[in-house]
Order: structure tokens, then sequence, then C-alpha cells
């Protein structure tokens, strides 16, 4: 792919259940394959249940219900492949939080069933993948960094926290800036990846000679193997020795 202008097409991801991914300029809606499919899931594996075991008929019901978990495991992988291919394709650095998703996943009710339907860490595998393919900056930014309670305007700490701050999508900074959760959390994931991406950067050239690039040997300049040469006989008239012409 070919390279684009880091300031312009730089992006910062922010992931959650009300909107799947917020990016720079625009959103990818939360699909809920799992959710779409519970019904249907539900009914299948209720007659599975009511079977008989060993019977053709609850074989026939176990494929049914295979059936359904392999659809929603196709949905959920050709929807992470289409959006890392586009986000791959507009943007020179990613930036992605990196987020605790066994944690996450282990809470209970259906907070926790829509974590595990979400797939983020399939999502981050597979987007990092990518860019180390098609020559793009992927920068993870720790778990641990304020982003959602962090003002992008102002810098002060005071959005909203903990799980009861999970209800509050919009918030008023005392700096006077209104701002949207997702997209407050997005900008400023950017701003802390790209500054990671710079000292990422810098503390490489450190370790390299003045900064200079190493240029790797090409074939013409591997050194070639010496053979050493054999010391010819200091007899003239031995066997396999090297005749001198006489001077006469």
């Amino acid at each position: 792919m070919p390279e684009l202008d880091l300031d312009d097409t730089e992006t910062g991801i922010d992931l959650g259940l009300t909107t799947y991914a917020v990016l720079r300029g625009r959103k990818i809606s939360t699909p809920r394959f799992l959710r779409r499919a519970e019904k249907r899931l539900r009914r299948a594996q209720r007659k599975l249940s009511r079977c008989r075991k060993g019977s053709n008929n609850r074989r026939k019901a176990r494929l049914a219900v295979a059936r359904i978990h392999a659809r929603v495991a196709d949905q959920r992988r050709d929807f992470i492949d289409q959006h890392t291919t586009a986000i791959t394709r507009e943007s020179q650095a990613v930036y992605v939080e990196d987020l605790n998703v066994k944690g996450m996943g282990n809470r209970r009710g259906r907070q926790g069933k829509s974590i595990h339907d979400q797939s983020f860490g399939k999502f981050t595998r597979t987007l990092q993948a990518k860019c180390a393919r098609y020559g793009r900056t992927f920068v993870k930014i720790d778990r641990w960094f304020p982003s959602t309670q962090l003002c992008s305007h102002c810098g002060a700490l005071e959005g909203p926290k903990g799980r009861a701050g999970l209800r509050i999508r919009i918030w008023t900074c005392s700096c006077g800036t209104t701002h949207d959760r997702d997209e407050n959390a997005e900008i400023n994931i950017r701003a802390a990846g790209r500054k990671l991406a710079v000292e990422t950067r810098r503390e490489a050239e450190r370790q390299n000679a003045c900064g200079g690039r190493v240029r790797l040997p090409t074939r013409e300049r591997w050194p070639l193997k010496q053979e050493p040469t054999p010391e010819p006989h200091r007899n003239n008239g031995g066997a396999g020795g090297n005749r001198q012409a006489s001077a006469r």
C-alpha cells in the first residue's frame, strides 16, 4: 500500500459496547451478531435438550446448534476483516487502547456476554497484523490511561469515572468544553499514541550508531570464501610439484 500523510490520516480507536469503534471522523456501529441469533439459538438448544441421548434426532439437533454458532463466528470474522482492511488502507498510523478483554468478559449479566460478542481481542490482533504487513504504524496505549476522564481541550481529569459513569455519554468540563464521551476518548488516545510512537522511534535511533540507517550487505558485497593456496613443493622434481623453468 502507498504511504499516506501521517498528520491527516493518523487515528485513534476507542472500542466500546454502545458503538463498536470510534475513529477519527467516523464511527463503526455495533453488529451484535450473537444477540441477533439468540432467539434461534435458544429455540435450537431447547429442542436439543428434549431429545433422547443417542438418537438421530439429538444428532440433528446438535448439528443445528453448531450451524448457528458457526454462522455467528463467520459473520464476526468477516466483519473484523472488512473493517480492519479499511482502517489499514485509510490510516498511516493507528493507536489502540490495550483493553483487559478477559477481565471485562468475566462480568456477570448481559455486559459480559456483550463483551465476548464484540471480540475486541481478535479485532486488535487482526489490525496489528495488517498494519505490520502493509507498513503502517501500530501503537498500543496503556490500559490504565484515562482516555475517557481526560479533557482533550485543557487536560483536566474531570470525566465520568467507574461503572456508574458508563451511562454518561456527554459531559462538560470546568473549562466550558462539552465532550462526547467516545469522541473525546479517541482524541486522547490519538495524542497519547502519537507521543508514544515518537518516543519509540527516538529510542530506536538512539540505539543505532549516530542515528543513521544500517545498510545491510547485498549479495554482491558478501565476502567470498577464500581457499588457502597450496604452497609449492621445494623439490622441483618431486611428484605433484610445480617445476620451474631452468635458466639456460
